[in-house]
Parts: C-alpha cells; sequence; structure tokens
C-alpha cells in the first residue's frame, strides 16, 4: 500500500456510496432541528395556562437555542460530506493534505469526510 498514491475507482465508489448514506442522514436530521426551532409542528405555549408560560417560554428558548446549535453542527457535518463529495470527484478523496499519504481505509469508514491520516492529526494537536 506504500507505493499506492490514490484509492481506485472502485474504491472511490465505496466511499461516495458510504458518503451518500451518511449525507441523507444529515440532511434528514438537519430538517429535523430545523424544524424544532422554527415550532413547525404547531407545539407551543399558546394553549397552556398564563403561570407556566414564563417557565414554558423559558424552556422554550433554551430548547430552541440548543437546537440552533446542533443544527449549526450539523449543517457543518453536512458541508465537510459535501467536499469529500468532491475530492471523490476530483479523484484526491483519501489522501492526508499534510503527508499527501493515503489515509487507512479503517479511518475513512469512521469518519468520511477526514483529510487528515491518525498521524498527522496527532503532530497538529501539540
Amino acid at each position: 500500500m506504500s507505493d499506492k498514491t490514490r484509492y481506485s475507482d472502485v474504491e472511490l465508489a465505496e466511499f461516495k456510496e458510504l458518503i451518500l448514506d451518511k449525507l441523507a442522514k444529515a440532511q434528514k436530521d438537519y430538517e429535523l432541528l430545523r424544524d424544532g426551532i422554527s415550532n413547525a409542528d404547531g407545539n407551543d405555549i399558546m394553549d397552556t395556562s398564563p403561570t407556566f408560560k414564563v417557565l414554558e417560554e423559558g424552556a422554550a428558548t433554551l430548547s430552541k437555542e440548543e437546537s440552533g446549535r446542533l443544527a449549526q453542527r450539523q449543517m457543518k457535518f453536512i458541508q465537510h460530506l459535501q467536499a469529500a463529495l468532491v475530492r471523490i470527484e476530483n479523484k484526491t478523496y483519501g489522501i492526508c493534505r499534510e503527508t499527501g499519504k493515503l489515509i487507512p481505509k479503517e479511518r475513512l469508514r469512521a469518519v468520511p469526510h477526514a483529510t487528515l491520516s491518525i498521524e498527522a492529526k496527532n503532530v497538529n494537536k501539540r
């Protein structure tokens, strides 16, 4: 594997399928989070008594803030997956951007949008 400079088209197709599956799930999760922020399900505090309204509003605000943060993280993940698809099309997918060596398949299966090998990532942490 040390003389191999890129993954084969068959291997890239396998990774593309994996990424497309993760992307579909991530987009579905993002939609759920976004709908939760906008109360698209119509479940709000309008039908509660005034005594609990203040507590409900506070909890709803915290919940929306948390959902907003989760939605932002999910969108970032989606963007990373989309960038990985571009690298597949360019046939540069799976090549460490620091070392230029192939990132092991096991790492790419676990983190399909990875651009660093474990070794390079550990060096960057220091």
